[in-house]
């Protein structure tokens, strides 16, 4: 069994990863750790546990978990994960990070973004990105995974295969991204509250959101060259799911509804985790809900040459929770769908 701890466990994140590795059949939970509910049974924290887990949250100390487990997962919020990995750590201890820490590259463009000073920039060129689509061969031999976030997996897989490609004009991508309040984390805020987001839609962080260079990023990776896009995310009143719709202009305007789908069958055809719909068939929130699966369906506009993409995840498993845990199935060799083929709740 692969010893695991869990830090940040009740958190929304946390509590995903928790329920997940409760189920697996070859990973086992030795610690969880909570600041805020140090000294409480999980199960008095989640009561969906009772009978399930009768573990008490501790407080943190990675120094002293890096020797009694095998893998650490870190669902902390940005800033915290770079002051407490180090190479010592990694040493002794497989780490997936579920915060946006070891995403970005280059050091001065996290600092940038998310207005905080990385302490650890050492690790930065050793964490591999862990899009498990694309980077399999690399997460088999990490110790350090930056797990993607919500918007840039479900964004990354929708417009991968036709930049890798080399089918869309990378200067005028538009992704229009819709996700629900989870994804805002559990801690409280105004603009999160049950009155200010039922029965209303709104858009935030217009050319600002943090995932924006995530996405550019490893967009940019497969193309052999930079990439700019405009990225508008929208909050709306669910409890969990991410639609993106991106649109692009295609470069050879004879390319087909059947051409398109032969490309992300090329890339996709194998992975157990992503689903191409049938034409004319478009992702929806709910077919994808409390599950690993990222679904996918397109659109080519002949009247504009554009093609429009749409994805669909749950960003609490397949782009958090879900995603960590297929991780660690392929850091330590197990089949990578263990304990993940939960089928979507549809209702």
């Amino acid at each position: 069994m692969i010893k695991t701890a869990v830090v940040g466990s009740t958190g929304y994140v946390g509590e995903e990863l928790v329920r997940i590795l409760c189920a697996h059949p070859q990973a086992g939970i030795s610690y969880i750790t909570s600041h805020s509910n140090a000294g409480q049974r999980y199960s008095e924290v989640y009561q969906s546990f009772n009978g399930l887990l009768a573990d008490v949250c501790i407080e943190e100390n990675i120094e002293e978990l890096a020797g009694k487990v095998d893998v650490i997962f870190i669902a902390l919020p940005h800033g915290i994960a770079c002051k407490k990995i180090n190479k010592s750590i990694l040493d002794k201890v497989k780490v997936i990070d579920l915060g946006a820490d070891f995403r970005i590259k280059n050091k001065e463009t996290y600092e940038q973004w998310y207005k905080t000073e990385h302490e650890a920039p050492e690790l930065l060129e050793e964490a591999v990105y862990g899009l498990c689509a694309w980077k399999r061969d690399k997460i088999r031999e990490a110790r350090l995974i930056a797990n993607p976030g919500c918007y840039t997996t479900c964004s990354i897989l929708s417009l991968m295969p036709l930049v890798k490609d080399g089918l869309i004009c990378t200067e005028s991508v538009i992704i229009d991204a819709k996700s629900g309040i989870t994804g805002a984390g559990k801690a409280l805020s105004p603009g999160t509250h049950f009155t200010e987001c039922n029965e209303s839609i709104k858009a935030y962080k217009i050319a600002s959101h943090r995932h924006t260079p995530e996405i550019e990023q490893e967009l940019s990776e497969f193309a052999l060259k930079d990439i700019k896009l405009t990225f508008t995310p929208n909050l709306i009143p669910i409890q969990r799911g991410i639609l993106a719709t991106c649109y692009a202009k295609l470069l050879d305007k004879s390319l087909k509804y059947e051409d398109i789908r032969e490309i992300y069958l090329k890339y996709y055809k194998g992975e157990y985790f992503i689903r191409i719909m049938q034409k004319d068939v478009y992702p929806e929130t709910r077919w994808v809900r409390n599950s690993n699966f990222f679904d996918v369906g397109f659109k080519v506009d002949d009247r504009t040459g554009n093609v429009i993409v749409i994805g669909a995840i749950d960003n609490l498993v397949s782009g958090a929770a879900g995603q960590a845990v297929q991780n660690m199935n392929i850091m330590f060799g197990l089949e990578e769908k263990t304990g993940l083929k939960t089928v979507p709740v549809c209702l």
